[in-house]
């Protein structure tokens, strides 16, 4: 058990709900790690496209919480085990892990320290960098659940992922190839076909300038069978009519605008919420073979009105925190 841990810790908190401008960098005390909790010396935190409407109340009033301020916000992270509450039984100090932090009670993963419960924490699949597993878990969970929970998908189906170089569709693909499933990735810009050819798509489109329905035509001329919308819009509302009759498709609850399925097309919505199944499932098939999480920039605490501002702008895969830094 580490005895020397400081008894402040530097993070991005906020004083009020609002925009990017209320999260500013102070000086907290550590979060300690009660019963059944981890305590996680944080390297990597995620900042994901939801992260703002944490910053702006929503998630507390889908949880019914009353956070308590200075609040400091952040729903995933990744690096070291510093000690193990009563009970912990699954870790140990000095493991490398990954957690997930929304709406954690002792506080989100914008800071130098979190303490999570057993549960929300997982060890480091495969061969995934600190940096890597710390913008990995809700993006990956929501990614698992559209493809397995809720589009059931099955080997040799053809999927199209729209928003395949994003956060969520740049894991969609790896995870897709890995269940055996055929994809045709609607990416962003030459940047992003690039990326998702190198991730194993079988086919990559330009989803701001080629004809998804032309190429859904060559990659599966009797229709798809699935599609996962990460994104909304014109371009989505267009592949969900390339779905053949009995086709399904699936979106996490917050894409915008929301997507319209044509008659005889089943279009289900979700959310990525973890559990300790979903979280095994997962490791698992990232273990199977090489898997990326493309960081396309890193941020300091400091800059993290920054990053999320980020957010609004073009970039490929996930944004990065690193409190160390």
């Amino acid at each position: 058990m580490i005895k020397t841990l400081p008894k402040t810790m530097q993070a991005a908190a906020i004083d009020k709900f609002g925009g990017p401008e209320t999260l500013k960098a102070r000086a907290l005390p550590t979060p300690q790690a009660g019963p059944g909790e981890v305590l996680i010396q944080v390297e990597a935190a995620g900042v994901g496209v939801w992260d703002p409407l944490e910053l702006e109340g929503y998630f507390a009033k889908m949880f019914k919480a009353t956070p308590a301020f200075p609040y400091v916000p952040g729903s995933d992270c990744a690096g070291t085990v510093v000690a193990a509450g009563e009970g912990v039984k699954r870790f140990k100090e000095g493991d490398k892990v990954y957690a997930f932090t929304l709406m954690n009670p002792k506080g989100g993963s914008y800071a130098e320290y979190c303490a999570v419960r057993e549960d929300m924490v997982s060890h480091i699949p495969g061969n995934l960098s600190v940096e890597e597993a710390g913008g990995l878990p809700i993006c990956a969970i929501t990614a698992l659940r559209g493809l397995d929970d809720t589009l059931k998908l099955r080997s040799g189906e053809t999927l199209l992922v729209i928003g395949a170089s994003g956060g969520i569709g740049h894991l969609a693909v790896q995870l897709a190839k890995r269940m055996g499933a055929r994809v045709l990735a609607a990416a962003s810009g030459e940047e992003g076909t690039a990326l998702c050819r190198k991730l194993g798509a079988d086919m990559c489109v330009d989803g701001h300038k080629d004809d998804i329905s032309e190429a859904v035509k060559e990659f599966a001329p009797d229709g798809l069978d699935a599609v996962l919308l990460t994104a909304g819009g014109v371009a989505a509302d267009r592949a969900l009519r390339t779905l053949h009759k009995g086709g399904r498709a699936a979106h996490p609850n917050g894409v915008q605008p929301t997507p319209r399925a044509p008659d005889g097309v089943t279009l289900k919505t979700y959310d990525g919420r973890p559990d300790a199944a979903a979280i095994t499932r997962l490791n698992a098939l990232i273990e199977e073979g090489p898997f990326t999480v493309h960081v396309s920039r890193t941020f300091t605490l400091g800059q993290a009105a920054e990053a999320h501002r980020a957010l609004a702008g073009h970039f490929l895969g996930k944004l990065v925190l690193r409190p160390g830094a």
